[in-house]
């Protein structure tokens, strides 16, 4: 009787186990991995879609997603855990690019994510670079990119019983719609940012241009890299004004040697009557950066008045000569310009 009791134990234990098995296999079978791609760009670099493409998906449990990064500027795609103090993205910004804060740093490829624990690529600057994320429990997420802060999206993960409203073909189109557009409203962007500055005075250059576009997954910005109004002829004593368009998009205008850390404007600026930093500038081998122009701040209830934003910035010319200038943090993408300065 005990033989056969050992025996009937050995036999339910092994399907027990043989069942478990083929649990794990078909669940692992099942998963699906989903595609999206991680912003956009124009054949000249000009116009950026700061977007996840499409923003919002709606996956089953033990799903991943993998994200394809398609464009020069820096992204990265970052789950932070429930509560977390949104993290800045680098140290410092400026020629060397600094170091990567992450939420702390980075983690590896094929990372799962349950809301615990934060989950963050590194900052891709390589199109057709990809990195996934898993999805092992059912709930509801936000996706962000430390980099730009209005650049986000939504992962509802279902339990494996509930059905999916939406196949991967329908993400293809949705990602293929939302990429055109966002690269188009960039096209009409670049006429009114030559337009806004020939309205403010015969001196005047927009320093790039964006607009943000909400949907139900999130938002998405899509952005002119851009001087506009670049190259400029003036005379010695004359004053040019560069004006930043963009939310939540900085930039800078730098003149000469590329600084270590980009985001403090160089050393000893005045500052006008009317808050904006202003430089005088003698020689073209001079050396002058303005810092970050931009407006990151949003008013928010329960939060402190923000400050002013820097939007502007002035530069008197007190000789002639051909003064060239990059945004340092864009130069890659051709945001230049040059300033030609007769007596």
């Amino acid at each position: 009787m005990k033989d056969l009791l050992k025996s009937t134990s050995r036999r339910v234990t092994s399907f027990l186990v043989a069942a478990l098995m083929t649990s794990v296999i078909t669940n692992a079978a099942s998963a699906t991995q989903w595609e999206a791609w991680v912003g956009a760009q124009s054949a000249d670099l000009g116009n950026t879609a700061l977007a996840f493409l499409p923003n919002e998906f709606w996956i089953h449990a033990g799903d991943s997603i993998r994200f394809t990064f398609a464009a020069n500027e820096l992204h990265t795609v970052s789950f932070l855990r429930t509560g977390q103090i949104r993290p800045p993205a680098f140290s410092v910004f400026g020629a060397n690019g600094g170091v990567f804060v992450g939420c702390p740093g980075t983690t590896p490829d094929g990372s799962s994510f349950d809301g615990s624990t934060c989950v963050s690529s590194a900052p891709t600057p390589v199109p057709g670079q990809t990195y996934t994320v898993n999805f092992p429990s059912p709930n509801n997420f936000k996706l962000v990119c430390l980099v730009h802060t209005r650049m986000t999206g939504t992962i509802h993960v279902l339990l494996p019983s509930e059905t999916l409203p939406y196949d991967q073909a329908f993400y293809d189109r949705q990602a293929g719609s939302e990429r055109a557009e966002l690269l188009s409203d960039g096209s009409g962007l670049e006429g009114r940012g030559v337009a806004d500055a020939q309205e403010t005075s015969a001196n005047a250059v927009t320093a790039g241009i964006s607009a943000i576009r909400g949907n139900g997954g999130g938002s998405q910005e899509v952005s002119v890299m851009r001087f506009l109004g670049a190259s400029m002829i003036v005379r010695v004593g004359d004053t040019v004004e560069w004006t930043n368009l963009a939310p939540s998009v900085f930039h800078t205008i730098t003149f000469g040697a590329e600084p270590v850390n980009a985001m403090p404007p160089s050393p000893g600026l005045a500052v006008d009557s009317d808050g904006v930093r202003h430089a005088v500038i003698s020689s073209p081998n001079e050396s002058m950066n303005s810092g970050f122009i931009g407006s990151p701040n949003q008013e928010t209830v329960g939060q402190p008045q923000a400050p002013l934003d820097f939007t502007r910035f002035r530069v008197t010319f007190t000789a002639p000569g051909t003064f060239n200038y990059i945004c340092s943090l864009h130069d890659d993408l051709g945001m230049k310009g040059t300033v030609i300065v007769h007596q």
